[in-house]
C-alpha cells in the first residue's frame, strides 16, 4: 500500500507516562505545562492528545468547548510544541496546569487493518505525507511558500472519544518548518 499508514488508537489500558504518541489521557510535559486557554471564555482548553515530532519534540493538541475550533488561528485550539517550542500569539494565554481537562482515557496508535479499497483518513504525518483534504488545501504557510509538516490527520469518526470536529469531520494538526510552532484546523462535510 502506498500513501499514509492508517492509524487507530486502542485502549493503552494504563496511565501512559511516557513522552510517545498517544490520545487521551493528561499530557506528558518535555518542558513544564503549558495549558492552553480559550480565547472566548479563558477557560483551559481539553486535551486531546500528543504527538511525536522531529527533532524528539511532541506536539499537543487542545481544543476547547466554545464555537469556532475549526479556525487555526482563531483561539480556540492549540498546538503546543516542547521542547523548544513558543506559545502561538493567537492563545489566550496558558497555565502551569498538569491536570486539566481531557477528551478521555489514554489510548495508543497501531496500524489500522483496512480493506484494500476503503479510504485512509487517519493517519500519522510526517515529512513526506500529504494530508486527504475534504473541503480544499488549507496547509499553514502554504500561500507564503513554506508548507507545514504534517503531523497527523483524525477522523472523528474513528476517535475513541467524542470530538467535535462538525459533521463527520477531519482534524488536521501540522508543525511549522522551523519545528517551533503547530496548528490545528478542522473540515467536515
Amino acid at each position: 500500500m502506498t500513501g499514509p499508514v492508517p492509524v487507530e488508537f486502542v485502549p493503552a489500558g494504563r496511565v501512559v507516562t511516557e513522552p510517545v504518541t498517544k490520545l487521551g489521557g493528561r499530557p506528558v510535559w518535555r518542558d513544564g505545562a503549558q495549558w492552553p486557554l480559550s480565547k472566548q471564555s479563558g477557560e483551559p482548553m481539553k486535551f486531546i492528545g500528543q504527538f511525536e515530532v522531529r527533532g524528539g519534540k511532541l506536539a499537543y493538541l487542545f481544543m476547547s468547548k466554545e464555537p469556532g475550533t475549526f479556525a487555526p488561528d482563531g483561539g480556540e485550539n492549540a498546538v503546543i510544541v516542547q521542547p523548544g517550542g513558543r506559545v502561538p500569539a493567537f492563545c489566550a494565554g496558558v497555565q502551569d496546569l498538569t491536570d486539566g481537562p481531557t477528551a478521555g482515557e489514554d489510548h495508543l496508535p497501531r496500524t489500522a487493518e483496512l480493506d484494500e479499497d476503503v479510504e485512509v483518513w487517519q493517519f500519522l504525518g510526517g515529512p513526506d505525507v500529504e494530508p486527504l483534504w475534504l473541503q480544499g488545501e488549507e496547509t499553514p504557510g502554504e500561500a507564503e511558500g513554506e508548507p507545514w509538516e504534517l503531523v497527523v490527520q483524525l477522523d472523528s469518526t474513528a476517535m475513541p472519544f467524542a470530538v467535535n470536529f462538525g459533521d463527520a469531520g477531519i482534524g488536521y494538526a501540522f508543525l511549522s518548518p522551523e519545528g517551533d510552532e503547530g496548528r490545528f484546523l478542522w473540515q467536515c462535510t
